[in-house]
């Protein structure tokens, strides 16, 4: 694969496995060479292409016979929030919000456990582990924050967000279960897009939208968004 460098990026595919998202589906993934040297120019231009980070990891799904994991961004300048988020920032103007170093801490961790435990009993996350919070959340080579939210000083809410040369990558938020009524996860996209306007980058990347996975249904409330499909991305408002 030609990067946007012009450098040469070997990719490795998986053998087909069970997808996480669709029961009745078989995944592939591509994964870029983990021995290469990813710098700030190669990660942004991967992700515009539509590959994520997970860990040190950069992957893409790439299944023989399904194509419905389709990657997902909002323009910064054209993003409006309708009147449900305008009332989830009104709703939380309580909350400090820090953005922090993305670090292993007794307090990230167990906020993520918790998370895990509330929200994830069914999937491949469960049970959390330290390790895993590791090797899923961090990477030596990408310039990652939290954007981490604090009620009366415990931490409730961590958006881990990788901030790119034009965009911010969205890769993880876990929250505290006992405020589920604060819509901490559409908080934390909201914040992460004015954080991006504030940095003057175009592009919030949300990750994958499978129109058949109600775990992903969310993103498509925050439009307009762009959608990449057949190598393309273009605008949807509906």
């Amino acid at each position: 694969m030609k990067s946007s460098t012009s450098e040469q990026t070997k990719l490795y595919i998986t053998p087909a496995h069970p997808c996480s998202y669709l029961a009745s589906e078989e995944a592939q993934t591509l994964f870029v060479d983990p021995r290469k040297i990813i710098s700030s120019q190669l990660y942004s231009g991967l992700t515009e292409r539509g590959f994520r980070r997970s860990g040190s990891h950069i992957y893409k799904p790439h299944c023989a016979n399904c194509n419905k994991c389709i990657p997902i961004r909002l323009n910064v300048s054209s993003f409006k929030a309708n009147k449900t988020q305008r009332r989830v920032l009104k709703q939380n103007s309580d909350l400090e919000s820090r953005i922090e170093k993305t670090e292993f801490t007794s307090a990230s961790y167990t906020l993520f456990e918790r998370y895990i435990e509330a929200r994830h009993k069914d999937g491949d996350m469960y049970p959390a582990t330290e390790d895993q919070f590791k090797s899923f959340l961090l990477s030596p080579w990408a310039n990652t924050r939290s954007l981490n939210f604090y009620l009366d000083g415990d931490l409730v809410s961590s958006a881990v967000t990788d901030i790119q040369l034009r965009s911010i990558s969205a890769i993880y938020t876990f929250f505290e279960p006992d405020h589920s009524d604060r819509s901490l996860g559409t908080l934390s996209i909201l914040k992460q897009i004015q954080l991006a306007s504030f940095m003057n980058l175009k592009h919030v990347y949300l990750g994958y939208w499978i129109r058949e996975s109600a775990k992903m249904d969310y993103k498509k409330n925050y439009r307009p968004n762009e959608q990449l499909i057949d190598g393309y991305w273009s605008e949807r408002t509906k």
